[in-house]
């Protein structure tokens, strides 16, 4: 399978915004790609950073849905979609996800918040498995597949061969300039995906914004562990590669035996 992982600018504007994906995806489908996936929260920008967020309401948000499911049509690529969910109960940080025919196979919601998310979001319920072209897959977004390696254990254990990790890492204004990846004097993100490739023994795609100051970039972790491949720092562009889903046997995640972890004494 060939995947993308598209990295775009900061948008000003749904316009704007619209204009990456549809420039990204067509470049993702030029070379072959059979999904791609985004940031967190690309539509319309993750709150509390150093940029600001065009506005955002339901009927925003259908907009928004619309036009991307006419993108997606139009470049056959199957995308994983990072969007604000506008619910009765606050805004939820969610990854859509869009067949190649531009046709909702549903959506993950971040479960687990960064605690300095709670002023702008709520949390979400449930997980589940998508499948495309005979692939599964799981979603995990940002905070959680940093500090929660459970979320993406959770979908390694029923079968998904690869977890994408739509995030939101670093800043625009200031902030550190990463040369290397994986570098020990860098911040841990990097070092995290690693861990929860090598630790479930299945691809981790993480995909971060383009931003000026990254503190992890857009990478693609191997089942083995291995960085197969990443984007510069800090330049809008779209990471395409092919994964092999056979060695994504998941063998360590399915290894785990939460019936030995019981309280109390041996019987």
């Amino acid at each position: 399978m060939i995947i993308a992982l598209a990295s775009p600018r900061v948008s000003t504007s749904l316009d704007d915004a619209l204009a990456r994906i549809d420039r990204l995806l067509a470049d993702a489908s030029r070379r072959g790609a059979e999904i791609a996936c985004f940031p967190e929260a690309y539509l319309p920008g993750l709150r509390g950073q150093d940029f600001e967020v065009w506005n955002w309401d339901h009927a925003t948000e259908a907009r928004a849905l619309a036009a991307l499911r006419d993108i997606v049509r139009t470049h056959g690529v199957s995308t994983i979609m990072g969007m604000e969910h506008v619910t009765p109960q606050g805004r939820q940080i969610a990854a859509v996800v869009l067949d190649a025919r531009g046709a909702l196979l549903g959506s993950q919601a971040k479960n687990q918040l960064d605690p300095s998310e709670d002023r702008f979001y709520v949390p979400g319920t449930g997980r589940r498995i998508f499948e495309v072209n005979g692939v599964k897959f799981g979603i995990a977004i940002c905070h959680e597949g940093w500090r929660y390696p459970e979320t993406v254990r959770w979908a390694a254990a029923r079968g998904a061969k690869i977890v994408f990790h739509p995030q939101h890492i670093g800043a625009e204004n200031a902030g550190v300039r990463l040369t290397e990846f994986g570098s020990a004097a860098a911040p841990y993100y990097e070092k995290a995906m690693v861990m929860r490739s090598i630790e479930n023994t299945i691809y981790f795609a993480s995909v971060n914004y383009a931003l000026r100051f990254q503190e992890s970039a857009t990478a693609l972790i191997d089942p083995s562990g291995a960085c197969q491949a990443f984007l510069p720092y800090g330049e809008e562009g779209v990471l395409v590669q092919t994964i092999e889903p056979a060695k994504a046997t998941g063998l360590l995640a399915t290894r785990y035996a939460p019936e030995r972890y019981r309280e109390g004494a041996p019987e």
